[in-house]
């Protein structure tokens, strides 16, 4: 696993031990931030099931200026800041232990609004079209922002969440993508 471009290109990112996290692979990864970037002119983003943070330390290597990780795994924690270290982003990041619900709370008091928002969570455990509508509501998306959905490839979301749709879905193997914007 590693960065696949920008400031941080090719440097290795550790993962997880042990089989709790499952780490999107560099040629998804690579696939994801060609369809949405590949690269940021600024910008807020959030990794709300980081895991060992490689999705939001790619979108920090291509030019988002600040990104949230979330995970409720202490271990996923403990990996995200070693890895924010060896691309030297802490200054960047903020990393909270957390489960999604409580997070996305805290965020919405905070009145943050991201132009990315990665959602990857376990695939047995996914609430993807919840969590969507939250943060439509209590409007956490910038207006040009996205959504980046991972999740199992036999799942099949709905089309139209509140007031974003499907921009794109793609599937990778086992692994689905779906990109949600406002219509």
């Amino acid at each position: 696993m590693r960065v696949i471009s920008g400031k941080c290109k090719g440097r290795p990112l550790k993962a997880v031990p042990g089989q709790t996290t499952r780490p999107t692979t560099d040629k998804v990864k690579e696939s994801i931030f060609n369809i949405i970037g590949p690269y940021f002119n600024g910008g807020q983003g959030l990794d709300l099931y980081a895991g060992s943070g490689g999705l939001g330390i790619e979108a920090l290597s291509r030019g988002i200026d600040k990104l949230i990780f979330v995970d409720q795994n202490p271990k996923a924690i403990e990996i995200i800041q070693l890895n924010l270290k060896a691309c030297r982003f802490e200054d960047q990041a903020e990393v909270y232990r957390n489960d999604a619900r409580r997070a996305l709370k805290a965020v919405a008091k905070r009145e943050i609004k991201f132009d990315v928002i990665f959602l990857d969570p376990p695939y047995a455990k996914q609430r993807l079209e919840e969590e969507i509508t939250f943060i439509i509501e209590n409007e956490l998306l910038m207006n040009e922002g996205m959504i980046v959905t991972e999740h199992d490839a036999s799942l099949t979301l709905q089309h139209s969440i509140a007031t974003v749709s499907c921009d794109r879905q793609e599937i990778y193997g086992d692994t689905g993508i779906t990109i949600y914007k406002f219509k």
